[in-house]
């Protein structure tokens, strides 16, 4: 029998409420400020976003730690990382607690239900930045992944490209890729690994390829990761964001660029056809999403993950 979700609705008449999420009262604040005054997009539209996607978004982020990064001035205005876990905050929100190198351990909020992700989206985030492990083994990450950002005087059309270079590099390895925009001005491709590997491994394998790559596309892709030494018109595959502690925009996460931006799950045929970052935004991604579903649905089931531990020996 099918079970009909309520829509959580975030009000447009007021600046402060309370609303019901899962069961729990999520108290919201400032809701009527502009966080993109040119689209005139308050804060409350961000949030409403962000309840609507949530369904699809929450198997993406749950049960990892995540890094705030909170603009509270809107999307042009300046923002801080924030790690631990504000207080005081409500006795559900549940945390992730890591130890660092220096000794201390950091308590980070996860987002595993609709009530903590508004919660959260409330503290003035506007995109999620999940680590690539889960909460229970914080060294062995579920993902590998290449981050392709187009340097100086590089175009969004060579970002393609490479993102197709790259993803034949892992078909040829039998690694099952998916890409997404960033949201921002690149492309994030991700492999779904078996859980095993440590985060040092990976990002080994990560930069092993990403030299690889480099070495056999020259007038395309750098792997060069200090800024001073990199060629320009070139894309970089960058590996190092596989480095522990490390965090990228998650799927679905609006990104505070002028157009209000998402990061978007695309097919590998919008990647060889052609598309813009601009096409994923806050207001066109809920039609998108009613259209195709999660793209990326295959990358939170445990079946079909990559085996990277047969190339570390």
């Amino acid at each position: 029998m099918a079970v009909n979700v309520r829509r959580i609705v975030i009000p447009t008449d007021r600046s402060h409420a309370i609303v019901t999420a899962g069961g729990r009262e999520v108290a919201l604040t400032n809701l009527d400020k502009l966080f993109w005054p040119a689209l005139g997009i308050t804060k409350g539209a961000l949030l409403q976003y962000y309840a609507d996607v949530a369904p699809m978004l929450l198997p993406h982020v749950r049960d990892r730690a995540m890094v705030m990064k909170r603009y509270p001035n809107g999307a042009a205005g300046t923002f801080f990382f924030m790690k631990r876990t504000p207080s005081p905050r409500p006795d559900w929100i549940q945390t992730c607690s890591i130890e660092h190198g220096s000794g201390s351990v950091i308590a980070f909020p996860m987002v595993k239900d609709p009530a903590t992700l508004l919660w959260l989206i409330n503290l003035g985030c506007i995109d999620l930045n999940p680590w690539y492990s889960r909460c229970d083994d914080v060294d062995r990450p579920d993902f590998l992944h290449f981050d392709l950002d187009p340097g100086q005087g590089a175009s969004f059309p060579q970002v393609l490209e490479s993102a197709l270079v790259v993803r034949d590099a892992l078909d040829a390895l039998k690694l099952t890729a998916y890409p997404k925009t960033t949201g921002s001005r690149g492309i994030h491709v991700y492999v779904p690994i078996k859980r095993g590997p440590t985060q040092k491994q990976v990002w080994t394998f990560a930069k092993a390829l990403a030299l690889e790559l480099a070495a056999r596309h020259p007038a395309l892709i750098t792997a060069q990761y200090r800024i001073a030494n990199r060629p320009r018109q070139r894309v970089l595959v960058d590996y190092n964001q596989n480095a522990w502690g490390r965090t990228l925009a998650s799927v679905y996460s609006v990104r505070p660029t002028p157009q209000a931006s998402a990061s978007a799950p695309v097919t590998w045929q919008e990647v060889e056809e052609g598309f813009a970052i601009e096409d994923f935004t806050i207001a066109t991604m809920r039609p998108r999403l009613a259209r195709t579903g999660d793209l990326w649905k295959r990358l939170v089931q445990p079946r079909g993950r990559c085996d990277l531990g047969r190339f570390l020996g």
